[in-house]
Parts: C-alpha cells; structure tokens; sequence
C-alpha cells in the first residue's frame, strides 16, 4: 500500500498549499498523537518538536503542539534545534517520538514535518500507515482530563552541542586549524560555531544571521560555492558547508576545491579502514559515483547500492550490520556515532580522519575521480517510457560495460523520468543519456 502524504522524510511542501497549512498540520498531530497512544498503551506519551529557521515554523509548531495535546500528548518544545538534535534528544531523553519542523535545503517558502520513532530512529513505514488511515478518521479532542500538556525546554542545544563534541576522538583536538563555517542561516546558527569552537578551532562564520526568510539562500549545502569564496578569501584550512536543518555535509579545502557527500564517506571509510575499525563495508545509493566504488573495491572495501533516500541507506545498512554510508548530496551516516545522518558530526568524523591519516583531503581523495555524469529529465506525457527506452537502456549498459552505468528513476514529485548515464568519459556519457531520453520521447 503506498503512501499518500509521507514521502522519503516526512510531508513536505510549499506552506499556505495542502498539506503544509495550519488545518492539516493539526490533524496530522492529532493523528500522530492517536497512534502514539495507542501503540504505547500509556497515559500520556511524549514526543519533543523542533524547528529550523523559517518563519512558518512559528504557526506549524504551534498546529502540531495543538494537535498532539487534543490526542493527550505531552509536548516538549525546543526552538530552533537541527534535525540530528532532536533524533539526539528524542533517545536521550527517553521520549516516544520527535518532530522535526522543516523542509531542510528548500528556500524558505517550503516547509515540512519530519518523524522519529522512540529511540530517535526514522519512522517504519508502518507507522507512517497507521498515521495516514487515522488522518482519515474524524478528529476527536480527548475529554480535558486526558488532553497533554505543553512546554519549552531549556538547555536543549547546550546538551546536543556536548553530543556533537563527544563523538569526535578524546585524543584530537582542532587547535591550529582556521574553519569557515557555513551554517546557511539555518537551524545549526548557534550550534555549529560553538562545536568547533569548543574544540579548539579559530573559526568564521557565514550563513549564521537567520531572519525567517534568508534560510539557503545562496549558502549552506546547496550553495558549497560560498564556503569555498570564503575558504580562500580568509585562508582558512577548511570551509564547512550545512544545510537548513544540519543533516547535510559539504566540506572545501584551502585551496577552495569542493567535496561532496561521495567523496566525505570515502575520506570516512579510508581512514577507519586503516585502524581496522570499518566494520564491514560502505552503503550508497543508485547515483553513487561509480568511480568510489571502484576504489573501494581495490582496498578490499565492499559496497551497497541502496535507493535514492537516506532512509533507504540507514536501512540497507541495518541489514548489512554496517555503519557507513550515505549519499553525494551531503547526508552522511556514521551509526557508531549517531542514529541519523547528522552535518556536524559527519564533519568531525573526516576532520579526525584527516589527522588520523595525516594527509590532507586532495591526497586522501588523489586515488579516484569521479566519473563525468549526464542527467536528463525527460517530461513524460503517459507514454510507457519503460518499453520505449528498454532496447537503447540494454545498448547503452552493453557499451558502458566496465567503464560506466545507467540509472533511469521516475521523478516521485513530477510527471518526469530522469535519465542518468555515468562514464569514464564525458562524451560517452552524454551520448548515451541523450540516446536514451530520445527513446522516450518518441523522436
């Protein structure tokens, strides 16, 4: 049974259009709280809500408080905290859910609600059902004898700054490295500069004046550009780059070369490599760079492709009994050190594999590079786009055998499929991908 309101992270969209509107926002509370209730058979569960920075977190926090309490919920509010943190507090502090207010690297006309189970892992999908078929339902206030209760807590980024800290190794320290730190006016602004800092880094900050409305605005994960300006103007060692919520890494070195996602797990996994302390081997998805996994598998490092999603990554990784993994957009997984993915923490994580390997990121990474990949989207008018590609989609994966591959993913957001070919060289790529997305259309 498929879902009707929850995609890959939680319900997403634009604010003011459904479902991210006040009404819904309520009832999808209420509905979390009815299945909270009745999945835990106590009186009263608890669930924490933060919220990035945008200014319709206001009114979306308060619709979701309002519901959670009409189902008798407690509700502990924390302000602006990044998505890890509350994943962090919702184990921490024992509690039967977190909430996360945001639509992470959209601009800040989006918005979304994103779920943690109790122990501050993502929702299962069968949790997600249930919410959905109680949304469906009429909506019934608890008598008031039963309705939760609300209120802010205090020192909630204290205790998730002490966290951040914990996971990078007792031994190091940041002394002598300049960071810039892009915290993209986003829910890590107070957070991300005093990790580092703490640890023993000079540090400048960009990307760290939130004003409701400036939230990924040419900065942040999206926008590594920034970090990588501000690395060489400032001279820095390193720039580090977050998205809107804090669960994106993009990182640039002092020469203002960029790293994505791909390239940090790499960085990650090399170094625990070395130590003997990879436990197992390393998760991607479909549009990993087939370059890394080659490089991987000449060190002995083994490898899974897992669907586009981090969630999909955190799952294949359970399966596997594994603990890195990720995606090149930036969402890191080190389950050793946190249940989610999580900017800052996967940031400490290569900063201590660099000291560990003593080299800096370009020689860390001198061993591959990434194959050139074409991406096209091809706009989709109800043809069988799988019937007509089939014949080319067999030629091109015959011609790239060994040497590339080819990825054709239907948009889950669009009327669109999108046609990835990936290749050791950029002309082959691109020639196969239009080859392909012609087949579609028809012409």
């Amino acid at each position: 049974m498929g879902r009707k309101y929850f995609g890959t992270d939680g319900v997403r969209g634009e604010v003011g259009k459904y479902p991210i509107t006040p009404d819904f926002v309520l009832r999808l509370g209420y509905a979390a709280g009815k299945v909270l209730v009745d999945h835990e058979r106590q009186e009263h569960p608890t669930v924490i809500i933060g919220k990035d920075t945008r200014i319709s977190g206001y009114m979306l926090e308060a619709a979701l408080q309002a519901g959670f309490t009409a189902a008798g919920v407690n509700v502990l509010l924390t302000g602006p905290l990044p998505t890890p943190g509350i994943a962090y507090l919702t184990r921490a502090l024992r509690l039967s859910a977190g909430v996360m207010i945001s639509a992470s690297h959209n601009p800040y006309q989006d918005n979304g609600i994103k779920f943690f189970a109790e122990g501050g892992k993502k929702l299962d999908d069968a949790l997600e059902l249930q919410i959905e078929a109680m949304l469906d339902s009429p909506m019934e206030t608890s008598p008031s004898r039963e309705l939760g209760r609300a209120r802010r807590i205090d020192g909630a980024a204290e205790r998730y700054i002490e966290f951040c800290k914990s996971t990078f190794p007792n031994e190091l320290d940041l002394k002598g490295l300049k960071l810039v730190v892009d915290c993209a006016h986003g829910a890590t602004y107070h957070i991300a500069p005093k990790v580092f800092h703490e640890l023993g880094a000079e540090l400048i900050t960009i990307g760290g004046e939130p004003n409701g409305y400036n939230i990924n605005d040419g900065v942040g994960a999206t926008h590594p550009e920034a970090v990588a300006a501000a690395v060489k103007a400032h001279g820095a060692d390193f720039g580090i780059s977050l998205d809107g919520d804090g669960d994106r890494l993009m990182m640039a070195d002092r020469d203002g070369r960029l790293y994505d996602g791909d390239q940090l797990i790499y960085v990650v996994a090399k170094a625990r490599a070395a130590r003997g302390q990879l436990h197992g081997g390393v998760v991607g998805t479909v549009m990993t760079n087939m370059a890394m996994e080659l490089a991987l598998q000449q060190q002995g490092i083994a490898f899974g492709r897992a669907k586009v999603g981090d969630r999909y990554v955190l799952e294949m990784l359970h399966a596997n009994g594994w603990q890195v993994g990720g995606e090149a957009s930036g969402h890191i997984l080190c389950l050793d050190k946190h249940s989610t993915g999580d900017g800052i923490i996967s940031c400490l994580q290569v900063l201590a594999a660099c000291q560990e390997l003593d080299q800096d990121l370009a020689t860390i990474c001198s061993d591959w590079t990434p194959f050139p990949q074409t991406m096209i989207n091809v706009r989709l008018n109800g043809q069988d786009w799988q019937s007509t590609s089939a014949a080319r989609h067999e030629a091109a994966k015959a011609a790239l055998f060994g040497r590339g591959r080819v990825v054709l993913r239907p948009s889950g957001t669009e009327p669109v499929v999108r046609v990835m070919v990936e290749a050791d060289d950029a002309a082959l790529a691109a020639h196969w991908a239009e080859d392909i997305a012609a087949a579609i259309r028809g012409s």
